[in-house]
């Protein structure tokens, strides 16, 4: 089936002397390796991790890595100083590739600044575009695209290396990828007021893998009949959490004082053939 190897990295900026550098990364759910802080060593997560690679390996891309995050900090603090950017600031990076199921993949490298889309990789093109339009983006634009054999890396790597390290992780990992444990679930409940002419119910479900929770839902009920799809009833699609997992919400409007009874319906996969109904008081 489908897979997902992708990796992150945040940088943030305290002062001219002191940059903040953590990074990890995950196969599908699963963290599966971190940065070290202060050392840059990278550090395995699960006993599949190392062996699933050569030592050689390894060690070529823990190099290759030390060596970006050393230019990145020395690039992007020079450009601090042209234009006078006030510290702290942040700088956050989401990289990886997709493998589908009919062999076809998919790569990419983002980068954002303040939490705000900042520049991107356009890597059948071996190309950096930006994604707003202020002097530091087109700076730092202009600067990574006279990197080229930095971006011909970039590009090998997230072609070459990254899908053929995925498949490499996949085959070792697999009983974990695979793992057929009770994952938890949370439900949330709450209530929402917009004015005097309507409220709104909700629920909410939480799970620890996007696998657990797809085939769940979350709805809702009045008078014991579920409530059908229409514009009073609001049902998300997986949403990813911070702490890498997963939710689903409905949100149901009604009327002040209606007189009738609602509640929450939820199906998950820790629940067997079981529905949980969780009433409104």
């Amino acid at each position: 089936g489908s897979c997902k190897l992708h990796l992150f990295q945040t940088s943030i900026f305290h002062n001219t002397n002191f940059v903040d550098v953590s990074g990890w990364a995950t196969l599908e759910d699963i963290l599966f390796a971190t940065l070290e802080k202060y050392t840059w060593n990278i550090r395995y997560l699960y006993p599949w991790v190392y062996p699933a690679l050569p030592a050689a390996e390894w060690e070529n891309l823990q190099n290759l890595f030390r060596l970006y995050v050393h230019n990145f900090i020395l690039s992007l603090a020079g450009d601090a100083k042209l234009f006078q950017i006030p510290y702290p600031f942040v700088f956050q990076c989401m990289t990886g590739c997709n493998l589908y199921s009919n062999g076809s993949y998919t790569t990419f490298y983002h980068l954002a600044y303040n939490a705000q889309n900042f520049l991107s990789f356009d890597v059948d093109n071996s190309h950096w575009e930006r994604q707003q339009e202020s002097e530091l983006a087109v700076q730092v634009e202009r600067q990574f695209n006279t990197f080229a054999g930095f971006s011909a890396n970039l590009q090998h790597l997230l072609n070459v290396t990254c899908v053929d390290h995925m498949k490499k992780f996949i085959e070792y990992g697999r009983a974990d990828l695979e793992r057929q444990a009770l994952t938890f679930c949370v439900f949330s409940l709450w209530r929402m007021t917009w004015g005097a002419e309507g409220k709104g119910k909700g629920c909410a479900q939480r799970s620890e893998c996007q696998a657990a929770i797809s085939g769940s839902s979350s709805s809702c009920t009045c008078d014991g009949q579920e409530v059908p799809p229409g514009p009073a009833l609001n049902t998300s699609d997986i949403l990813p959490n911070a702490d890498l997992t997963y939710q689903l919400r409905s949100i149901l409007a009604v009327a002040p004082r209606d007189g009738h009874s609602y509640a929450c319906r939820v199906r998950h996969r820790s629940l067997g053939t079981r529905s949980l109904i969780i009433p409104w008081g």
